[in-house]
Parts: structure tokens; sequence; C-alpha cells
């Protein structure tokens, strides 16, 4: 009886890990954990669209305003693109920084920049249409993150069409 006791008590400890493990990788679970600090930053729209667009045409770029709501600074530490088609610049006051890229594709500096309570930073994000080839022709999503000083970080999203 005392092994079919540790038994069940050793099933039921693997079962609450695994809803431990399952719960915290919902939507809701994540979306609370990325925001973290970042949490005061409003966006005016946190998507965009270019529609349709033309590789021949060259690059398209849009920029996004995000201010500080809250009562405390949020620091950005990072700023990097989801594809190496999408960089992304961020101006905060009289700084302005120059283009960041994807990740893992050359170093990505650090910023270390504070956006104050009440204040607008701009991000702009310029995608380039042809940096795929041929092969990239279709719908796109690429994502620009900022990310705080604890890794925390929100997205930025950009939608696109591209034809030949």
């Amino acid at each position: 009886m005392n092994k079919n006791y540790l038994f069940i008590l050793g099933i039921a400890a693997v079962v609450f890990l695994g809803a431990v493990l399952l719960f915290s990788n919902s939507p809701e679970a994540q979306q609370a954990s990325v925001l973290g600090a970042l949490e005061n930053l409003e966006f005016g729209e946190g998507s965009f669209d270019f529609g349709s667009i033309s590789m021949k045409e060259g690059n398209v770029s849009h920029e996004f305003v995000v201010k500080n709501t809250g009562a405390q600074a949020v620091s950005i530490s990072r700023v990097y693109t989801s594809c190496m088609c999408t960089t992304a610049k961020i101006r905060i006051g009289e700084y302005q920084s120059g283009f960041f890229g994807m990740a893992g594709h050359g170093y990505i500096p650090k910023l270390n920049k504070v956006v104050e309570p009440g204040e607008e930073a701009v991000v702009e994000v310029v995608f380039d249409p042809a940096a795929h080839g041929p092969a990239g022709v279709g719908r796109v999503e690429r994502a620009v993150y900022l990310e705080g000083k604890d890794g925390e970080k929100t997205t930025l999203e950009i939608t696109a069409t591209v034809t030949p």
C-alpha cells in the first residue's frame, strides 16, 4: 500500500507539472509576460498593412508612434526584427538610432534608452520587398521587437502582399 501511495503521488505530481507548463504557454500567460515593463507603452496602432506592393518599386516604410502612458519611465534595451528584409530605427526626443536588423544576422547593439512618462517615441520600419528575390512574392508578415531591460518585449507587426 505504501508503494501504491507513492506511485499515485508521483503521477499526481507529473500531471500537476504538466498542467502548469501547458497553461504557462497559453496566449494570455505569454502576453502578460511579454509586456512586462513595456506595458505602459501605448501604440496608436500595433500593426500596419502596406497592401499590395511591387518588388521593383523598392523599399516601403511606416512609422509607429509609441507613447508612455504610465507614471514610470520605460526602458527599451534592444530593437530588432524578425527578418533580414526588415529594419527599424527609433527616435526618442533628440535621440535617433541607426537601423536595427534581424537578430542572428549581424550585431544588434544595445539601445538602453528611456521613454519618460508622457513622452512619445517613433519607430520607423522599413521593408525591402525584393530582399528574398522571386521566392518572396505573396503575403508576408514581419515583426519588430522592442525589448525591455529584463528581456520582456512587445511587438509591432507589418504585413504586405508582394508582387513582382
